[in-house]
């Protein structure tokens, strides 16, 4: 019994077209973001090497006479670490506030106008502070006259509701379906209880984003420290390293500490306070992360 056998046609398989945009696109975003971490490297290697090495200039990407000297030194120095806890008081104190205020002036800001009669007057208010400022001297005075000065607040609430912020979230509540808050309504709750029941829930990638952007700019703020604390005990952590110098009266010090601080320098010092002083944000970032663009995105919808 014969069987028969078909050949079955040898059909070549087309290849994809090469997508040359997305290559592109990815080797940009590489480039990019090597470029934004080199510099962090090189703080972290500089931090870790030797005097010499730092002030020869031979530290790349890689320490050179691996070192703890700057650390231990930091570890020692009370400035840095009362200035770092001021950093963490403006954080805890100024992030939470951000948040409550542009929550407050986002939700009825995100009403129509028949609903919300003056909005639009609110609106422009709140738009005209981002094209004029009233610029140092007549913050200075107000600070001055509140009687904030030298102290946490005068670090808090100048910048407690940034206008950038409360665009992208009344944008993102503009985006929550009206039958929520119609359907809470029917059932008896107010515009107070819609808002922390149904907007807020609702809102987490949101207020996760600006959470962040509240804490960036909190804790990198250094130039209203130096202009609102008279005394540099009170100076962020920021304010502090602007200004950080090692003073030292070398008659007074101990072999010991000669011996510390031969193999430090300036540099090392400096960098290994910066890395500290970023390593907060680096440790938060990713358990915000995946907030952010979900945040950005869905606030942007609306103008």
């Amino acid at each position: 019994m014969k069987v028969e056998t078909a050949s079955e046609p040898v059909t070549s398989r087309r290849r994809k077209p090469v997508d040359w945009f997305a290559i592109v696109n990815t080797t940009f975003l590489i480039a990019a973001a090597v470029l934004c971490v080199l510099p962090l490297v090189h703080i972290i290697a500089l931090s870790f090497s030797s005097s010499a090495a730092a002030s020869a200039g031979y530290v790349k990407f890689w320490p050179v006479e691996f070192t703890l000297s700057s650390y231990e030194y930091t570890a020692s120095r009370d400035e840095f670490w009362r200035s770092l806890w001021v950093s963490v008081q403006r954080v805890a104190i100024g992030t939470p506030l951000t948040l409550l205020l542009i929550t407050l002036v986002s939700y009825p800001l995100s009403k129509e106008s028949h609903v919300f009669r003056l909005r639009l007057v609110y609106a422009w208010i709140f738009f005209l502070t981002l094209l004029f400022n009233g610029g140092l001297i007549p913050t200075y005075i107000t600070v001055k006259e509140l009687g904030l000065l030298d102290s946490i607040w005068a670090l808090v609430l100048p910048n407690a509701v940034p206008v950038f912020s409360v665009v992208l979230l009344l944008n993102f509540f503009r985006e929550v379906p009206k039958e929520l808050e119609e359907a809470a309504f029917m059932d008896g709750a107010s515009y107070w209880t819609t808002l922390w029941k149904i907007y807020v829930p609702i809102s987490k990638p949101a207020l996760a984003t600006l959470a962040l952007f509240s804490m960036v700019e909190h804790w990198n703020q250094w130039f209203d420290g130096l202009i609102f604390m008279g005394s540099p005990s009170n100076y962020p952590l920021q304010s502090y390293l602007q200004t950080i110098v090692i003073q030292q009266n070398l008659a007074n010090l101990t072999r010991e500490e000669l011996l510390s601080l031969a193999e430090i320098s300036d540099r090392t010092l400096k960098s290994s306070q910066i890395f500290l002083g970023s390593l907060p944000i680096i440790l938060a970032y990713p358990f915000l992360q995946k907030y952010f663009v979900k945040g950005i995105v869905l606030g942007s919808v609306k103008g």
